[in-house]
């Protein structure tokens, strides 16, 4: 049976929206349905159907309800659309437009040709895109780097059709042409990506421990291997073949998707190269189970069982059942070679069914990610080869000494903040006191209670850290403040530091621990629960050049505060911060942040803040600062931010006049009426 995404809209009559996504068989949907759609009025988004098949199950439970109802569905095949009603065709972008985002992919962002004339052979290439946003991307991807000389070879090589499905068989063209000019060892790195069902969100830092654990990833003198895959992920991205998800905080990529169309090229040659091997409810892309290297499940039908269960598989080296139920799945003892075990998601899976985990040696990724396992086998320190272990969202409260074994672990993740009871479930770890034995690690994230003396003793030998999210669940004594800051203080290669549950530190404390820190110069993400009295010292341009996000508590946060952090280049997110009133922004001032809090008045000069979008101000109307509030002119102070999208502003009426305040919204008003942006404005 054929399976789809379906996105639901369903106004009922109360008004009320709801907002539903999963991928379902289309028999499931019609039963589903027709439950739901007797009474109600419905507004339907069915995404990419591949043939009628489905349509003519579906559509029997679209019933005409007189409501006003409406559904409307996405084909790539036109003899698909006219089955499914009336046909609009999305047209195509124009020259213009097409030109436009060539030469913006061509030229790095910066939207010229970056040669001094078009060429002949561009205007073909653009020509045969036919305003196809995908295959035009992919095209100037293609052509970025290489010698204009030497583009007619390349348009020559491609060879474009002339069938019935032209503009797509021309665009599958490209973006095979496209993989064929990969480096060899990005290759493997993209046909991994058939692993993912569609329109899946992969987070980047976990694809990437995947591609080091399947040996993707080649060792080069003096760089870690996340580091190298990271690279490999960027050289994807910039040949679009990937597409980037940042944080709207930072504009840091963290995860990414993969068209549709590149997923489809994927899938077929790994199926080709016996690659991948992908069960599915539809079989789609299946080939030999027998034969399978690496294994994906993307069903949740316990119907399929059998095709696991009873199927030998010696030669699989990776296994990847993200969400699939638990009697899909062999015992492990019958994975004599695996490599990779991803489980996340299976909430049926049970301390049982980890019995023969310790005999697969050759284990080097294991995720048990947000599954009711609350203990792991004695024998986990027999995987000798272990690099990366995902133990989030589990049920774990301790590990095994035997964990202390696992010298090749470079990512450990362990630590739960579960949903539970119309609540949080708070479950930690007690603290590893051998944790200074797991000196490959690169990535620790934890959180942990109990005895931490030697725990924070221990963590000063992890001098590989690039990553340390240590969340401590408990007090720690004067002594181990002082060497928990030492330890901290021999990470020299730390990127993304996340000190939390350090609320016990007083200010002193916390001022005189951490004055002697030398961060690192790389470190890029700052996150500290004590509250200092004043911005540390060594928060400055000279020691952080490249921090683009820091969360701390100050107990003042004052002008000359203000100027340290406006000077750092690459800032973009400073938490909750809250700015004092009657500061001033000079030119330059702060030029990547994207959020502040702030008091007014305040003023920013013009070239102040210019990547601002999005602000909030609080307007306090004690008696000694009452008329520089109300008098205080926002639309120019306001149309200096170029970027600015969303205003949030909140008057505090304690005690002031109803004229006051009616003064101060109008005031606000037309600032943002001025704005040539416009903003969005929420005023309270």
């Amino acid at each position: 049976m054929m399976k789809y995404t379906c996105v639901f809209l369903i106004q009922v009559v109360s008004m009320h929206l709801i907002l539903f996504t999963d991928i379902l068989h289309s028999s499931i949907l019609t039963n589903a349905w027709l439950l739901l759609c007797h009474l109600n009025r419905y507004f339907i988004v069915i995404d990419d159907i591949w043939d009628t098949t489905a349509w003519e199950i579906i559509k029997f439970a679209l019933l005409d309800n007189n409501l006003g109802s409406r559904v409307i569905t996405t084909t790539r095949l036109h003899q698909v659309a006219t089955k499914t009603g009336d046909v609009y065709k999305l047209e195509p972008l124009p020259h213009n437009l097409s030109e436009e985002l060539f030469y913006k992919i061509l030229s790095d962002g910066k939207g010229k040709c970056p040669y001094d004339q078009p060429s002949e052979v561009s205007k073909k290439f653009l020509q045969k895109c036919a305003g196809v946003p995908l295959a035009i991307i992919a095209i100037a991807s293609l052509l970025r780097d290489k010698p204009m000389e030497n583009w007619s070879t390349l348009y020559s090589s491609i060879g474009f059709g002339n069938g019935d499905n032209k503009d797509i068989d021309d665009m599958r063209r490209i973006l095979m042409f496209s993989y064929d000019d990969l480096p060899y060892h990005l290759r493997p790195c993209l046909l991994h990506l058939s692993i993912f069902p569609e329109d899946a969100l992969i987070m980047k830092d976990t694809l990437i421990w995947m591609w080091v654990a399947e040996g993707f990833v080649h060792e080069e003198p003096g760089i870690g291997l996340f580091e190298i895959g990271e690279r490999y992920f960027n050289d994807l991205v910039n040949r679009s073949m990937l597409l980037p998800v940042e944080r709207k905080q930072d504009n840091a990529i963290d995860a990414c998707r993969v068209h549709d169309m590149v997923l489809d090229i994927i899938c077929l040659l790994s199926k080709e190269q016996n690659f991948v091997t992908i069960l599915d409810s539809n079989g789609k892309y299946s080939s030999s189970q027998s034969k399978a290297r690496r294994l994906a499940v993307q069903t949740r039908d316990e119907e399929q069982h059998n095709h696991l269960v009873n199927k030998s598989m010696p030669k699989l080296r990776s296994c990847y059942a993200s969400m699939c139920h638990i009697s899909m799945m062999p015992s492990l003892s019958c994975f004599q070679v695996l490599r990779v075990l991803d489980m996340k998601n299976c909430k049926f899976l049970e301390n049982c069914h980890l019995e023969h985990l310790g005999k697969s040696h050759l284990l080097r990724y294991l995720s048990l990610e947000n599954t009711n396992i609350s203990e792991l086998p004695k024998d986990i320190g027999d995987l000798k080869f272990l690099q990366t272990l995902d133990l989030r969202n589990c049920k774990i409260k301790g590990l095994p000494q035997s964990t202390s074994l696992l010298r090749k672990l470079k990512c450990l993740r362990v630590g739960s903040d579960l949903w539970c009871n119309h609540r949080i479930e708070h479950i930690d770890i007690e603290a590893p006191n051998w944790i200074g034995n797991l000196t490959s690690l690169e990535e620790l994230s934890l959180k942990i209670s109990g005895e931490f003396s030697t725990f924070v003793e221990g963590l000063g030998k992890l001098t590989e850290l690039r990553v340390l999210d240590c969340h401590l669940r408990g007090g720690l004594d004067d002594r181990s403040k002082k060497t928990f800051v030492g330890s901290v203080c021999k990470l020299k290669k730390i990127q993304i530091l996340h000190l939390e549950g350090l609320y016990g530190w007083s200010e002193l404390e916390a001022d005189t621990y951490w004055a002697g820190y030398k961060p690192p110069r790389g470190l890029r993400d700052l996150s500290m629960s004590s509250t200092f009295s004043r911005l540390p010292a060594w928060i400055n341009s000279s020691q952080l050049p490249n921090l683009s996000k820091l969360k701390l508590d100050l107990y003042h946060f004052e002008e000359p505060d203000v100027v340290n952090l406006g000077g750092l280049p690459k800032l973009c997110d400073m938490g909750s911060l809250w700015i004092d009133s009657y500061i001033e922004f000079p030119d330059g001032a702060f030029p990547k942040l994207r959020y502040c809090a702030i008091h007014a008045p305040f003023w920013f000069l013009p070239g102040s803040m210019r990547s601002l979008e999005c602000i909030t101000f609080r307007f306090r109307t004690m008696w000694y600062m009452r008329d520089a509030v109300i008098d205080f002119d926002f639309i120019s102070t306001l149309v200096n931010l170029p970027s600015l999208r969303w205003v949030f502003a909140n008057i505090d009426c304690h005690g002031a006049r109803a004229s006051d305040v009616e003064k101060m919204e109008a005031a606000v008003r037309q600032a943002i009426d001025n704005h040539p942006n416009h903003p969005t404005l929420d005023l309270d």
